[in-house]
């Protein structure tokens, strides 16, 4: 058969042109991913000892020159990597995790400002040592939420009475872990400021940081001063990185419109910014008589790596991940071009991809790193195929071929990151191409030049003009994806996927970036039909909360409380998860003074509150609810979910399998013997 010999031509031809090193960051978010589903910590000697084993395989393999041998264990020696790197990143940077509520004095340093507005400031601390005989916490650091005032600013020391609290779990099983997340980024608390804030020195060895953070808190209060709201929060989080004045609302309509990623600075807004101080001072230095001679190409790609890096410190620095690994990958590209190589190749993103993962491996779980990945992977693979120019003439003809760019630009980026939309967020935008090539020319050739230009101009105190010209570009774009997210609201959906998808479509990417001929198309077209088959998980019949007593029920075609209150941090978090609104009070719930009975016609819960419902409850339904400690014939009698189980499993997933005449259980913490983990005492 053609097809077959066809595709072994294209391995062929693949592994001739060393396209093995692009699978390097896939072995190693392998290994990562292993590492995270291990039930327990592995030990650092058996780390070791895979590591020693591999290397001794690797040389066993050069010495006998067999290459197909070196090959192997490259990529084994790269997923092995990726087994140990959050190991050796909790080492340096982990910390030990709060178990319970703290209350008492502390002095401590102030490391990041997240957010500071009018309202309140959001801080990250370390150096945190008790005074007044509070409770000493090893702490690296700790997340606090402060009044507006006094403003602090990295390097400040303050002192306060706090409240420091464990670090929750996932709301829902499979959803973001702030655990997981905050170890690998040293906080192992959150906090806030009971009373007595005081600011008892500002930091002298930290004058770059409160240089840079004073001029982002500058810009952000003259954006606030020239432009009204929404477009003042979208200016700030398009200049400065700071998303915090956005509504809810706002980030439903550009979701629903596939403009979310606008709002958020990574590659679009870098290479706006860096491309177009390539290309200008490209042109001003060609057009100069005396660089006659000079290298004015790679002299243009210094000034944009300067650009992509000085946008960077006003976006965050390294705290904001997205802007990083977009001005790595801007790094690479210019290093290329003052190499005399080819800029934009899959080779420049594996290397990209290798060094995020090493600089911050616990982003490869995050949808940030996840969306960009594939887009970008998606991007580079679709233009390494033959492309036809667009020959039209004139101005007109180069505007049909902007659109024309633009609209396959966000075809292709959309496609590749679907799955990861669809996972995360429960949403996909089926207009989203359509909103992309209608708003991306105000980002474009408005919103991002003249964001620049008002930056420029600050310091002569020029920059309201031009920041007016941005809000007036910002306007016109949330008029866009109003008007998109309206046409597309009966087309929206919320699929809810498995998480071994995931991994499938990380197999899928990986054979796209692979391949180099037309064949790389067919990983993700089997991809697809396996995952709409057999991906879509059913919708939950119980959600059980484990720090609050919220318990939602199925009640028709949506869920309704059975017990708790509506408006609770985890009840709008499952009502967003699943787009549909919780119900306060279950139709079928009949309460006492003792608890609830739920009755349906598939299953029946019982809710015991006080333990003389015990005696009647146990063993008569089809599950029994309680956050008191049953008695030991209870926990015999029948299924049975307690204090216990919720504080081992966190919260509780249920799903009626009528086939089988019980309930299907997922937990949202599957294990406590991670380092991540809070475990109960």
């Amino acid at each position: 058969m053609a097809s077959p010999a066809a595709l072994r031509a294209s391995f062929g031809a693949a592994m001739e042109h060393r396209r093995l090193f692009v699978l390097l960051p896939f072995s190693i978010i392998a290994g990562l991913i292993v590492y995270a589903e291990l039930d327990t910590e592995p030990m650092g000697a058996a780390l070791a000892a895979g590591g020693a084993a591999i290397a001794l395989g690797l040389l066993a393999g050069w010495w006998r020159q067999s290459l197909w041998g070196v090959r192997l264990m490259v990529q084994l020696a790269a997923f092995w990597l990726g087994v140990c790197l959050l190991p050796l990143h909790a080492a340096a940077f982990g910390t030990a995790m709060l178990a319970f509520p703290v209350y008492g004095t502390y002095e401590a340093q102030v490391d990041e400002i997240i957010s500071a507005n009018n309202d309140a400031q959001r801080i990250v601390v370390s150096d945190i040592v008790p005074m007044d005989n509070a409770r000493p916490v090893a702490l690296r650091r700790a997340r606090l939420f402060l009044p507006p005032e006094p403003r602090m600013h990295p390097g400040d020391r303050l002192r306060a009475a706090l409240r420091l609290a464990p670090i929750p779990g996932p709301v829902l099983p499979g959803a973001y872990d702030g655990q997981f997340n905050s170890y690998f980024s040293g906080i192992g608390a959150y906090g806030s400021v009971t009373s007595g804030l005081e600011l008892l020195g500002t930091g002298a060895g930290n004058g770059i940081a409160r240089s840079i953070y004073g001029v982002r808190a500058h810009i952000g209060e003259r954006i606030d001063a020239v432009l009204d709201e929404p477009s003042a929060a979208i200016a700030k989080a398009m200049v400065v990185g700071d998303q915090s004045g956005i509504t809810d609302e706002t980030r439903a309509v550009m979701a629903a419109s596939g403009l979310a990623h606008v709002y958020s600075i990574s590659g679009l807004h870098l290479s706006i910014v860096a491309g177009g101080v390539f290309w200008l001072s490209r042109l001003l230095l060609a057009a100069l008589p005396w660089t006659l001679g000079w290298p004015v190409k790679k002299l243009a790609a210094l000034l944009g790596l300067g650009a992509a890096f000085g946008y960077l410190l006003l976006a965050g620095g390294a705290e904001n991940v997205p802007a990083l690994r977009s001005t790595l990958m801007l790094a690479l590209v210019f290093g290329a071009i003052l190499a005399g190589r080819q800029a934009l190749t899959m080779r420049n993103v594996a290397i990209a991809a290798i060094v995020i993962l090493l600089i911050d491996p616990a982003s490869v779980f995050r949808p940030s790193f996840q969306l960009s990945f594939a887009a970008v992977v998606g991007l580079i693979g679709i233009y390494e195929f033959p492309q036809g120019r667009w020959h039209g003439g004139g101005g007109v003809g180069r505007a049909v071929a902007l659109v024309v760019a633009t609209a396959w630009t966000s075809f292709v980026a959309g496609g590749a990151t679907l799955l990861f939309s669809a996972y995360h967020f429960q949403q996909t935008a089926p207009l989203g191409v359509l909103g992309n090539v209608m708003a991306l020319p105000f980002v474009s050739f408005i919103i991002m030049p003249f964001g620049v230009l008002a930056v420029l101009m600050q310091p002569l105190g020029l920059d309201a003009p031009f920041i007016l010209v941005t809000g007036w570009g910002i306007d016109r774009m949330l008029d866009v994806a109003a008007l998109v997210s309206d046409w597309s609201a009966s087309l929206t959906g919320n699929p809810l996927l498995a998480a071994w998808t995931l991994c499938l479509g990380l197999f899928a990417i990986a054979w796209f970036a692979f391949l180099e001929s037309r064949w790389r198309l067919l990983g993700p077209a089997l991809a697809l039909p396996v995952i709409l088959a057999f991906g879509v998980e059913p919708r939950p019949d119980i959600l059980i909360a484990d720090t609050t007593q919220a318990i939602a029920i199925r009640d028709g075609d949506g869920l309704a409380l059975a017990s708790g209150r509506p408006g609770s941090f985890a009840v709008n978090v499952w009502s967003q998860h699943y787009q549909t609104e919780i119900a306060g009070k279950h139709t079928h719930a009949r309460c006492d003074g003792l608890g609830c009975i739920v009755a349906l016609p598939a299953f029946s819960v019982a809710i015991v509150r006080n333990a003389a419902a015990f005696a009647e409850d146990c063993g008569t339904h089809d599950l029994l609810i309680t956050r008191i400690r049953p008695p030991n014939w209870c926990a015999e009698a029948g299924p049975l979910i307690g204090p216990e189980q919720l504080a081992r499993g966190g919260v509780h997933w249920l799903h009626w399998n009528d086939a089988a005449g019980r309930f299907d259980i997922r937990l949202a913490i599957e294990t406590l013997s991670r380092p991540w983990r809070v475990s109960p005492r």
